[in-house]
């Protein structure tokens, strides 16, 4: 008898799970999936807030800026986190400082409908 539950004994230790580096082996993928999450997404948007806010610290009195919205503006007064945009002359609007996107730097440059010469199209001619 005690030959026949030795017998099953080992054959449910040697049936069970594999024990030693396996339970480390399946948390690899989980962890090779978290380092290339880190490196895709979550540093180049740590890099790039950072560089944002480097940027919005370092604006000065008479630095022309953009908003997130889109307005172009030259600073004419600062506070904490509040700025005064001059849009227009006698025309002043408050933005939060987060919200301005960067530095503006007006195009040096033709615009493509004042490069063309001054002559009208060609009108298509009409038959009968």
């Amino acid at each position: 008898m005690d030959t026949v539950l030795l017998a099953l004994g080992q054959e449910g230790g040697a049936s069970g799970a594999p024990t030693g580096c396996g339970g480390g082996l399946q948390m690899l993928p989980l962890a090779l999936m978290f380092v290339v999450m880190y490196f895709l997404l979550i540093r180049p948007q740590q890099k790039k807030a950072k560089e944002h806010q480097g940027m919005v610290n370092a604006l000065q009195k008479g630095d022309m800026v953009i908003t997130r919205g889109g307005v172009i503006g030259k600073i004419s007064g600062i506070q904490d986190n509040v700025l005064t945009l001059e849009v227009q002359e006698k025309v002043r609007i408050r933005v939060l400082r987060s919200y301005v996107e960067g530095r503006y730097q007006e195009q040096s440059g033709k615009t493509p409908a004042a490069s063309k010469s001054a002559e009208p199209a060609p009108q298509p001619e009409l038959k009968n």
